[in-house]
């Protein structure tokens, strides 16, 4: 079954989801540093791609109605357990602080190693993870021990044109990474970390509703980095040029992750 059989845009559910997330938002998040506990190698990726409703979509977008509804959300029930090859050292890592912002994301300018150089236009970060996140994946979320803290950059190319957010999500425990990286994987649209809009000082556009987008996820033993990449016109053009933007700021962020928690 295709997005095309049913008639539904996936990018104008995901906008919609987008829109109802930020009016949720009543204040922007402070920039502060972070307790708590963390952990681990990154070890998984998943990948999905939205092309406005083209037959090649294989992720189930949320009903048309969900955007709408001021309900709590229906989400399943998840269960996870830790891996069988989990390190013995866990318990000595999962007692460190969480990953802080100043080490997800250590600089205002990054130059990669193919040399494709980027510019960080926003950082926020809070321990209230709801505020960043749709209402289903916050609710996934309760039915763990919770996310300790979120911490998200936008980041944008040399010419301005592009918009990626990477965010960090830190929880309490494995299961509930695990859990999260599982779900999002399968449906990105419902289980979504909310982009970043620019500040007014980057002068940049705001993405247009509907606009097209790449979402990409990486996972360590107890964070979860999700990158949304878009263009700021919203262009539906140069799908490879914003997917790798996405995919290689995503695996920028995830190695200072990885980096920090192996020590």
């Amino acid at each position: 079954m295709t997005f095309g059989d049913q008639g539904i845009d996936p990018y104008a559910q995901w906008a919609a989801e987008q829109e109802r997330v930020r009016r949720r938002r009543r204040t922007r998040w402070a920039v502060a540093g972070a307790t708590g506990a963390v952990l681990l190698a990154a070890v998984a990726a998943g990948t999905v791609m939205y092309t406005g409703g083209d037959e090649g979509d294989t992720a189930a977008p949320p009903p048309a109605t969900a955007s709408e509804s001021t309900a709590d959300p229906v989400v399943p029930s998840v269960t996870s357990s830790l891996p069988p090859d989990a390190p013995s050292a866990l318990p000595s890592l999962l007692a460190r602080p969480v990953v802080r912002p100043e080490q997800a994301f250590p600089a205002t300018s990054v130059r990669l190693d193919d040399g494709s150089r980027y510019e960080r236009v926003d950082l926020a970060t809070t321990p209230d993870c709801a505020q960043g996140m749709s209402p289903e994946l916050a609710a996934l979320i309760e039915q763990g021990e919770g996310c300790l803290r979120l911490t998200a950059a936008l980041f944008t190319d040399v010419e301005r044109r592009s918009q990626v957010t990477v965010t960090v999500l830190s929880f309490r425990r494995v299961e509930d990474a695990s859990s999260v990286f599982a779900m999002a994987s399968m449906d990105p649209v419902t289980y979504q970390t909310v982009s970043l809009d620019p500040p007014p000082e980057a002068g940049m556009p705001t993405v247009p509703p509907g606009a097209a987008g790449v979402f990409r996820r990486l996972m360590t033993v107890r964070s979860v980095v999700f990158a949304n990449g878009q263009w700021g016109d919203g262009a539906e053009t140069e799908a490879a040029a914003i997917t790798a933007q996405t995919e290689d700021l995503l695996q920028y962020v995830n190695d200072n992750v990885v980096a920090y928690e192996e020590g």
